[in-house]
């Protein structure tokens, strides 16, 4: 699915080039000023470096003049829950679980309606391709139509996505329209892979919601599909270590329910008393688990030696007041950590925003644990480190040549404080730090109204109208 017709396009251009860790990413930093992306029939990036440098075979093509504006690669959301469209910003009277159980699961059973699941369908869409999220990671809906719809619109749109029905096979009362039993979970996760999965963008991924909302015997079952799967590429997807609250929260509940060493365990096969093995382990290159803020130093060491990745949500963590993910001890042992929405527990789709509740978040850490993020850390964790958490970094997430032209196009002048601060704002006398200022100002400052182009596999990605707004007239 490429463009059709080979074109260059003259930006600024800001990425992380090759393949470093993240302490390397400073030094990989790319900034041209006078920068050039072709981008060749098939989608992918031909040349990308500055416009003087342009190879003669691209000298002929058709430039899309940008200058003025920004050229970054698309962000990567690694956690965003689909079934929650409209659910940011519901106050449910405390935190994780009181909010799952007054607003979260009386919110998704509502897509059991088709026409409403299709309209989410559409506006989640939209608001993806607003933000600039040209690739996700998503919890998808317990209801077989409903995930029809993303998948279908998703496909249709053009934009990158790894989804999975979610699973669940217990809980509370308010929970029941979303819980099935366990041979039909496992039937609509297999016929979920067997119809989308490998279709183009989209992949599939087993989302169990929890480990409070499935039984061991469960974990059994997803132990055994995933080991019939494991070898198709499927992903795992879910949540872990989120919310700590004393006594009453998700972790304390966890650790009783199965009586483990650890949550993790409960993932690894060890879900039976005292962290014996009962199943097959779900960890891997392809598994990512959303905000794993209280981890021990032994679960970030076991998901290091897996290759597990993590999705970091600070901006939700802060809305649910599950604490801070010690950023040093976290990335120090080893684990990709990418960042995630996690809408609708975060309340900003717009990545860059949620890379500013990164910086914000993690400078405010106590004593030595704080640390002041440099911006190519920030534009690394919103989009290499997200390719590489969905094992896709050969194929996207920065623009060196070779890989899909996914992209977007920033123009400051559509929103006037960035604007206006990128004129004006101060900037040292050394040209690195200079750089950095300017990269912070662009990432800190960046609001929807200023991403004009998104591109995926060198295709311009145009959403649908709003359903609200479509037009009743024949």
């Amino acid at each position: 699915m490429g463009s059709g017709s080979p074109v260059v396009h003259r930006a600024h251009l800001f990425h992380i080039g090759g393949a470093p860790v993240l302490d390397d990413a400073r030094t990989h930093l790319i900034s041209i000023p006078d920068g050039a992306l072709a981008v060749a029939a098939d989608g992918t990036i031909a040349f990308s470096g500055p416009h003087a440098e342009l190879p003669v075979d691209c000298a002929g093509w058709p430039v899309a003049d940008h200058r003025g504006g920004f050229i970054l690669p698309g962000f990567v959301d690694t956690h965003m829950h689909y079934p929650q469209t409209y659910a940011t910003d519901s106050y449910g009277g405390g935190q994780l679980l009181e909010w799952l159980d007054n607003c979260i699961f009386p919110s998704e059973a509502r897509y059991a309606d088709e026409a409403f699941a299709q309209r989410a369908a559409v506006d989640f869409c939209r608001r993806r391709v607003a933000v600039g999220t040209t690739a996700a990671m998503v919890f998808g809906s317990a209801f077989p139509s409903a995930q029809d719809a993303l998948f279908t619109e998703t496909e249709r749109v053009g934009l990158r996505m790894v989804s999975g029905r979610g699973i669940q096979t217990t809980g509370q009362p308010s929970a029941a329209p979303l819980i099935t039993d366990i041979d039909t979970a496992m039937a609509r996760c297999v016929d979920e892979i067997d119809r989308w999965h490998g279709r183009d963008l989209l992949d599939v991924a087993l989302v169990p919601r929890f480990s409070l909302s499935v039984t061991p015997d469960t974990f059994v079952a997803l132990g055994e599909l995933y080991d019939d799967v494991r070898d198709r590429g499927v992903y795992f997807h879910t949540h872990l270590n989120e919310n700590n609250r004393s006594g009453t929260g998700e972790i304390a509940a966890t650790l009783a329910a199965y009586d483990v060493h650890s949550y993790l365990d409960t993932y690894d096969g060890r879900f039976l008393p005292g962290s014996r093995v009962g199943g097959s382990s779900l960890l891997g290159r392809r598994s990512v688990l959303a905000h794993a803020v209280h981890c021990t130093d032994a679960e970030l060491s076991r998901m290091a030696e897996t290759q597990t990745s993590i999705a970091h949500c600070p901006t939700s963590q802060l809305f649910l007041g599950s604490g801070t993910m010690p950023w040093r001890r976290t990335t120090a042992a080893g684990v990709t950590v990418a960042l995630g929405s996690d809408i609708g527990g975060g309340d900003q789709w717009l990545i860059p925003q949620v890379a500013a509740d990164c910086f914000k978040v993690h400078m405010s850490e106590a004593g030595d644990a704080g640390v002041s993020l440099h911006p190519a850390e920030l534009l690394f964790a919103a989009t290499l480190a997200g390719a590489r958490a969905l094992d896709r970094e050969d194929t996207f997430g920065n623009l060196d040549a070779g890989k899909d032209a996914d992209f977007i196009v920033v123009d400051p002048q559509r929103w006037e404080p960035l604007a206006r601060n990128l004129e004006h704002g101060t900037r040292a006398d050394d040209s690195e730090t200079a750089t950095a200022q300017t990269l912070f100002a662009l990432l800190m400052g960046l609001r929807e109204p200023a991403i004009t182009e998104v591109w995926v596999r060198g295709r311009r990605v145009t959403p649908a109208p709003s359903p609200s707004r479509q037009s009743t007239q024949p």
